[in-house]
C-alpha cells in the first residue's frame, strides 16, 4: 500500500498492511534538512523539500504544510516577530483586536494574494506535485478558539467569554469563515487531508468549550468535509476534560497530546474513532531509547485499539535522535 492508501484505509475502517505513521515534524524536519527554521517557515518550497526528504527517509505516510500559527494573523496585518532559527511568533503585547470594535472593519484575507497564506499554498502545491499520488498531503488551518486567541489575546478572550458572549460568537464566526476559505484554497492546491490546530481550546475548561467552542469546531469540520477531504484535529495540552467533545467534532482523526491518555479518549469516543498519538515528545521520544520508544508505543496501541495511527503526542521535538524516530517507524511496520 502507498502511504495515502494506508491512511485512507484506516479512516474507512479497512484492513491495512501496517499502521499508518503520521508524526508532526517541523523543527525536526528543518534541522534534518540543514535549514534554519526561520527560512523553513518563510519559504513554502523549502518547507516542502524538507518534508519530502524526511518522509522518504523515515517512511512517513504523509507530508504536512504546518509550520506555525502566525500565517493568518500576518495576512490580517497583525504584529509578528521573526527569528532566525525559531518559529515566528504573534506578538502578545500587540493583539490585532486590542479593541473589540476593530472586528467589524476586519476583512477576510485572500489566500491567493501575496502573503504568508499564499506561501503555504505554494508549499502544498509543491508537495502535491511531488508526492500527491503516494502520500497524504496535509494542509493546515487554525481552529476557531486558537484564532480568536491569536487575534484578541488569550487573557482578553477569557474575559470576553464572560463579559461579551455575542462578540465571542462574532469573532469565532469570522475565524471559521476565514479558515474555510484558506482550507478551500489548500484543497485546490492539492491537499488531501486538512489539519486543524486549536491549541487554545485546552485552556478554556469544559463549560466554555461546550458553550462557545465545540459548535464552531463542528461547523469548521463540516465545511471542510464539504470540500471533499478528511480532517485531523490537534489540540495541544491537557484535553482530558474536553475529550468527549473532541470526538463529537466528527473529525476522522483525533490527534491527542501526551497529557490525555488514549484509554480515556477511546472510552469517551467509542470504538470507531481513529486516534493518533500520544507519546510524550520530550521525555519518551526525544530523551528515551529506541527500546523505550517501541515499548511506549506498544502501550499506546493497546490503549487505543486497532483504529490507531503512530505518532508523538505533539511535534517531534528538535534534537530527537533519528534512531528513536526509526523506532516509531519500526513499530508501525511491525503492526497492522
Amino acid at each position: 500500500m502507498t502511504g495515502k492508501e494506508r491512511v485512507l484505509a484506516m479512516i474507512r475502517g479497512e484492513a491495512t498492511d501496517r499502521l499508518p505513521l503520521m508524526p508532526i515534524t517541523m523543527m525536526f524536519a528543518a534541522d534534518h534538512a540543514g535549514v534554519p527554521y526561520g527560512r523553513y517557515a518563510a519559504d513554502g518550497a523549502v518547507l516542502a523539500e524538507a518534508q519530502l526528504r524526511i518522509a522518504e527517509e523515515f517512511g512517513f505516510d504523509h507530508v504536512s504544510a504546518i509550520s506555525d500559527p502566525a500565517r493568518e494573523v500576518s495576512d490580517l496585518g497583525g504584529a509578528i516577530e521573526w527569528f532566525d532559527d525559531q518559529p515566528p511568533a504573534i506578538r502578545g503585547d500587540a493583539p490585532l483586536l486590542d479593541e473589540k470594535g476593530k472586528l467589524a472593519g476586519l476583512a477576510l484575507p485572500d489566500p491567493e494574494a501575496p502573503g504568508r497564506m499564499y506561501d503555504r499554498l505554494r508549499g502544498v502545491r509543491h508537495l502535491a506535485e511531488r508526492a500527491g499520488a503516494s502520500l497524504m498531503i496535509e494542509g493546515w488551518v487554525e481552529g476557531p478558539c486558537a484564532m480568536a486567541a491569536d487575534l484578541r489575546g488569550m487573557t482578553a478572550l477569557m474575559l470576553d467569554f464572560a463579559d461579551d458572549p455575542q462578540f465571542v460568537d462574532d469573532l469565532m464566526d469570522f475565524a471559521v469563515r476565514m479558515e474555510v476559505r484558506f482550507a478551500a484554497a489548500q484543497v485546490d492546491a492539492g491537499a488531501t487531508l486538512m489539519g486543524i490546530g486549536d491549541a487554545a481550546a485546552s485552556l478554556v475548561g469544559p463549560r466554555i468549550y461546550q458553550q462557545f467552542v465545540l459548535a464552531w469546531e463542528q461547523r469548521l469540520v463540516e465545511q471542510i468535509h464539504a470540500l471533499g477531504v478528511p480532517v485531523r484535529l490537534h489540540i495541544c495540552g491537557n484535553t482530558k476534560r474536553i475529550v468527549r467533545g473532541m470526538g463529537e467534532t466528527k473529525c476522522e482523526i483525533v490527534d491527542l497530546d501526551y497529557l490525555t491518555p488514549l484509554c480515556e479518549a477511546r472510552a469517551a469516543m467509542g470504538a470507531n474513532q481513529v486516534l493518533l498519538g500520544n507519546l510524550d515528545p520530550v521525555r519518551t521520544l526525544r530523551d528515551g531509547t529506541p527500546e523505550s520508544v517501541y515499548a511506549a508505543l506498544t502501550e499506546c496501541h493497546a490503549q487505543a485499539g486497532p483504529r490507531y495511527i503512530v505518532a508523538a503526542g505533539c511535534e517531534t521535538a528538535r534534537g530527537t535522535p533519528t534512531e528513536n524516530v526509526r523506532a516509531m517507524a519500526r513499530y508501525a511496520a511491525d503492526h497492522n
